[in-house]
């Protein structure tokens, strides 16, 4: 028995070790700074230049290559920094590294210069690649033994994970718009960095769990991969040098067309500077990088066994679908900002002022109230073992009221209200937290749909938000810059993306891990991400064309585009149904 996992069960919060609130606390302080510095990149970089709080004027499709190549190696790097926690250095110590380095990241961007902004977003990038996939790894040892209590607890740190999305998108956006910028951006490193010390300082409680890895460990895995059942088909399907050969031609396209796309489009730095058959250099690799990846597919999946085979290619199929999905509902981090500035009239008076006010201030202090509860709950409980730790976490709180009050004091003394641009984004965290319940139990009933049906409707639903805003834009002339539509409109959007959202985003791990051999779980959770890391860089690379698809075609055809694209897979996907039930062999 493990000693360190029994002592973290005897001081109880909500039910569960106190340990994993110090995890939610984390968690909530990174997302804060993650989604807060997001939700205020696109709006200040391709701001105007003059005014009372000018941003960069850079142009859209500029802005949106940076922020695609900064979302797909948030994806990307998890895979590295996995690796060093689990064979090098620890967990806990790989968080402490990433909350550091994206601290110093969040601070590099709030000095507002260039050069700064790129250190910062590098290291923004590198952190997230220490810290993002082994908080989840803390909570799989800390629950080691203890399966029915796993999926409680996971639900309570991604209430952590939405909590500090919610906040962080409100406050950091509210201060970037209204204040400035660079106090935008450096109250994201600000909780990042107080988060970073709260962890650091709660090491006692979780004695030896999260540890540096021993050496004796790697006999362990040695030996179990030596009595592995799967041992016939690994020998069966080692990496042939056409499969390796294929990696590097994906492997090199892929950092071309990465590194070219925003160096061309910031920079106007051609490095290769040639076209093929109508296409620039950065789209040829990209094609490139697409078509080596699938050929490497087609011919390594047919190598295994059958049933390893049918679940592997099922996986690739939902794989795929991941890919298009994303590419749509991260429209949110790009192109909507842009339309909910330039073309939603956020200006309210009178009654509707007076009602957005007081629906404000309940979204921003009911949750937090909520949270200080259970920041509260683990003060009874921990404060003798790590009394430094719960200061800190106090003074956050201390801090984040402080601001909300001041802001409803300010929003309040105006007699309209200006909804910010950042507003809408909390919508997605909000939504989920008031219908992610509703959905656990769907899927744990009778009604629980099927794979293919969850990803066709995740697709369908999702689809239907843009299809409101391209009905809700049909009567924007071509090359409108500006226009006055209801908000009403963005908020169904939202919603509709988020239902989507509930119905496929949880999907995808759930069933990585019931498809895939064990043997592969770690390279395939990488494929996973790599299909997420394609999809933002793929919305961010379509969306940056808002402007110039909209002088030609019209904004309502640009939202029709992940419209009918999306419905399209979706009914795919339902009619795929009887082929992956097969493939699938049996996993429910």
């Amino acid at each position: 028995m493990n000693t360190d996992i029994e002592n973290l069960f005897k001081d109880k919060v909500l039910g569960h070790p106190a340990g994993l609130f110090v995890l939610f606390f984390t968690e909530m302080w990174e997302r804060f700074s993650y989604y807060g510095m997001r939700a205020i990149l696109v709006i200040f970089l391709t701001g105007a230049i003059t005014g009372s709080n000018p941003g960069w004027g850079w142009d859209t499709s500029a802005a949106l290559s940076l922020l695609g190549t900064y979302a797909l190696f948030v994806y990307l790097t998890p895979i590295v920094g996995g690796w060093l926690a689990d064979n090098k250095i620890g967990y806990r110590m790989a968080v402490v590294i990433g909350a550091l380095l994206m601290t110093l990241g969040h601070a590099s961007m709030a000095i507002e210069t260039p050069t700064f902004l790129y250190i910062g977003i590098a290291l923004l990038i590198v952190g997230n690649g220490f810290f993002k996939p082994n908080m989840t790894s803390i909570i799989s040892k800390m629950y080691a033994g203890k399966d029915d209590k796993k999926d409680g607890a996971y639900n309570i740190f991604y209430m952590g994970v939405n909590a500090g999305a919610f906040i962080g998108i409100m406050l950091c956006g509210w201060v970037g718009e209204k204040i400035g910028w660079s106090y935008g951006f450096g109250l994201a490193g600000i909780f990042m960095f107080l988060g970073m010390i709260q962890f650091y300082l709660a090491q006692p409680i979780f004695g030896n769990l999260g540890d540096k890895p021993k050496n004796e460990n790697k006999g362990m895995i040695d030996t179990l991969a030596e009595n592995s059942d799967n041992k016939e088909s690994t020998k069966l399907n080692r990496f042939s040098t056409l499969d390796y050969t294929l990696i590097g031609v994906f492997i090199v396209s892929a950092l071309i067309f990465i590194i070219n796309d925003p160096l061309s489009k910031i920079g106007n730095i051609q490095s290769l500077n040639f076209t093929v058959a109508g296409m620039t250099d950065s789209l040829f690799f990209a094609l490139l990088a697409a078509i080596s990846f699938i050929v490497l597919l087609i011919v390594r999946i047919p190598r295994y066994t059958p049933i390893e085979r049918d679940r592997m290619i099922a996986f690739t199929i939902f794989c795929l679908f991941t890919i298009f999905f994303w590419a749509a509902f991260e429209q949110a981090a790009g192109s909507l900002p842009i339309y909910t500035r330039d073309f939603t009239d956020r200006v309210l008076e009178g009654t509707a002022g007076s009602v957005f006010k007081i629906i404000d201030l309940l979204v921003t202090v009911v949750p937090m109230g909520i949270i200080t509860y259970v920041l509260i709950s683990l003060f009874k409980k921990t404060f003798n073992k790590i009394g430094l730790s719960n200061i800190v976490l106090g003074v956050s709180f201390l801090i984040v009221w402080a601001i909300i009050i001041y802001k409803l004091y300010v929003e309040f003394s105006d007699p309209k209200a200006e909804v910010p641009i950042t507003w809408f984004a909390i919508l997605n965290s909000l939504f989920i937290i008031a219908f992610a319940p509703l959905f656990t139990k769907l899927w744990d009933s009778k009604y629980n749909p099927p794979a293919s049906v969850k990803y066709g409707l995740g697709l369908i639903i999702m689809a239907i938000g843009f299809g409101l805003l391209a009905f809700a834009t049909k009567d924007i002339p071509l090359g409108a810059k500006t226009a006055k539509l209801s908000m009403f409109w963005l908020v169904l959007a939202y919603l509709f993306h988020t239902l989507g959202e509930l119905c496929l985003s949880p999907m995808g791990l759930s069933y990585l891990s019931k498809l895939v051999p064990a043997r592969m779980v770690a390279f395939m959770f990488g494929v996973y991400y790599l299909a997420i890391a394609i999809g933002n860089k793929l919305a961010h690379y379509i969306g940056g064309d808002i402007e110039k698809i909209t002088e030609e075609s019209g904004l309502s055809f640009f939202f029709l585009i992940f419209t009918i694209v999306p419905i399209a897979l979706g009914l795919l996907s339902f009619a795929l149904h009887p082929l992956l039930k097969r493939l699938m062999h049996g996993v429910k």
